[in-house]
């Protein structure tokens, strides 16, 4: 086992470098010549440092040796098996990332000119057609850099519909209580009040509570998610939108668990009318770590205008197929950095409507041409196949794990189901310690505690890219460590044992955050 070595700083001694940079040639002060005289008149007096940041002075091998070391101690979908329930963690297969790392894409600077970046705005603009195929929607936006940002382009979209309308009134959001939790932070964050809409005995979505509380309140939004978190595809789902719609309120359609419809059903034909995707979770780009990320945002007909600008177009006369994003007699428009005529590609920014930019220049391409290498290559056979290999994956988990662990909507699931440590807690045992376990035996612990209507929850996602081999092992864990729960319950509440941190005291850490390291004669707090 690797054992964890001492933080990077305490291994400092003066005088080591890994370094050795030539001198700026710039003086700190003085200069007659403006800014460019001296580094003060470039930053300003109040910016100068009287001494050096206390980094730590280490050679190159052993800053090297330090971060190798703590990548061998991470978990990974690369190094194990990953169940995280909801979010997803999909294999990447890695020609995308040899693809996304061409020149072409990797080497792009944001101020490029249109003509000169053609291979990339074609791809952007091929994969937002790929989308919209894929979810029957309009046009998309690929600016959104993370699913929770495109729950909050989409809810803006909506308010700036609404207000168009002359219905600024409108101030509320329901949200179904298996949601994501940012459902309800993106209604809030935009203004609105939340109204918890409570599920029916079935886990879905209750028609009853559903038509009450678009009667009782001034309803802006319904967000869901289909499947939702239990796993379970709502039956309802064209009545949810008429009575919603019939109401004067739009739905939001969160994009999370798409994975499990592929080529058999298409949100925009239930009725959706604002889709957020998640590429790291659907299209099996890099997820985790906090980035990068892609959350494509794709509208109906209601909310085109208000698609976050500028948008990749193509130019009707250069060939195009007519397909969503095809700007008609547009050939003389052109972009603002075009020089030597138009070209084909180009950031269309003429969208009176917009709610305007919502990212820094044009988002995580890389993460887009990961992407769209994945469409491509698997096809739509290929990922009708994933949508099925992933069901198949965690009805048989379910079934395999049903005498063992309680499973409160015990039926056919979608792409995940929801299991409970109920009967475990009878020994002591609850749902932390048991995932807590799970990693003494090299897997990742399922979701745990979500979603909240579920007490002890265990959310499980084998994902399509596991074979029956991982998944029985798998099975074996959760059994063996059912038995220790009855035999041995202080094994479990004490894990894990194996692992290079051991059980942390979440109390304390939650109280007294460590959030930077400093060495013990540093008192200045």
């Amino acid at each position: 086992m690797l054992e964890m070595q001492p933080p990077i700083f305490a291994r400092s001694r003066a005088g080591r470098r890994g370094l050795d940079l030539p001198a700026a040639g710039v003086p700190a002060t003085g200069g007659s010549e403006g800014w460019s005289g001296s580094l003060a008149g470039l930053l300003g007096e109040v910016e100068m440092r009287d001494d050096p940041p206390r980094l730590p002075e280490l050679a190159e091998p052993e800053v090297v040796r330090h971060y190798t070391k703590l990548s061998q101690l991470n978990h990974a979908v690369d190094t194990g098996f990953y169940p995280l329930g909801s979010c997803t963690m999909k294999y990447n297969p890695k020609v995308n990332d040899e693809l996304a790392g061409l020149s072409g894409f990797a080497e792009l600077h944001p101020y490029q000119a249109a003509e000169d970046v053609q291979g990339a705005l074609q791809a952007m603009w091929e994969l937002e057609q790929q989308l919209l195929e894929l979810t029957g929607m309009r046009r998309a936006s690929l600016q959104p850099a993370a699913g929770a940002h495109g729950e909050l382009v989409g809810i803006l979209m909506i308010r700036a519909w609404q207000r168009d309308r002359g219905e600024g009134h409108r101030d509320t959001v329901i949200v179904p209580d298996s949601a994501h939790g940012t459902n309800l932070a993106t209604a809030s964050m935009a203004g609105y009040k939340v109204v918890e809409m409570p599920s029916s005995e079935r886990g879905l979505i209750d028609l009853g509570s559903l038509s009450g509380a678009l009667s009782r309140h001034q309803v802006s939004a319904l967000m869901l998610t289909n499947p939702n978190t239990l796993g379970l595809f709502e039956e309802d789902i064209l009545e949810i939108s008429r009575l919603t719609h019939e109401a004067g309120a739009l739905i939001y359609y969160d994009g999370a668990n798409l994975n499990a419809i592929l080529g058999k059903a298409k949100p925009g034909e239930m009725g959706m009318d604002v889709v957020h995707v998640n590429l790291h979770k659907t299209f099996s780009t890099p997820h985790g770590g906090g980035g990068p990320g892609a959350g494509p945002v794709a509208v109906g007909e209601t909310l085109e205008p208000y698609l976050p600008g500028p948008l990749v177009a193509r130019r009707a006369d250069s060939g195009g197929t007519g397909g969503a994003a095809d700007i008609k007699g547009s050939a003389d428009i052109k972009d603002s950095a075009d020089t030597d005529g138009p070209a084909e590609f180009y950031f269309d920014r003429e969208r009176p409507k917009s709610i305007g930019r919502v990212r820094g220049f044009y988002g995580n391409v890389g993460v887009l041409v990961r992407a769209l290498a994945y469409i491509t290559s698997m096809g739509g056979d290929g990922l009708l196949q994933a949508a099925e290999d992933a069901v198949l994956n965690a009805n048989y988990l379910r079934a395999r794990l049903r005498d063992t662990y309680e499973i409160p909507y015990d039926r056919l699931v979608m792409h995940e189901f929801v299991a409970s440590a109920s009967r475990q807690k009878l020994y002591g045992v609850n749902a932390r310690d048991l995932a807590k376990r799970i990693l003494d035996f090299g897997m990742h612990a399922p979701s745990i505690y979500f979603p909240l209507i579920v007490p002890e929850a265990l959310m499980i996602e084998p994902t399509e890219t596991e074979n029956r081999d991982t998944l029985d092992a798998f099975v074996e864990v959760m059994r063996q460590i059912d038995r220790e729960c009855r035999e041995n319950p202080e094994l479990v509440q004490t894990a894990p044992h194996t692992t290079p941190v051991r059980r942390p005291d979440e109390v304390l850490a939650a109280r007294r955050p460590v959030l930077r390291w400093k060495p013990e004669d540093d008192v200045s707090g």
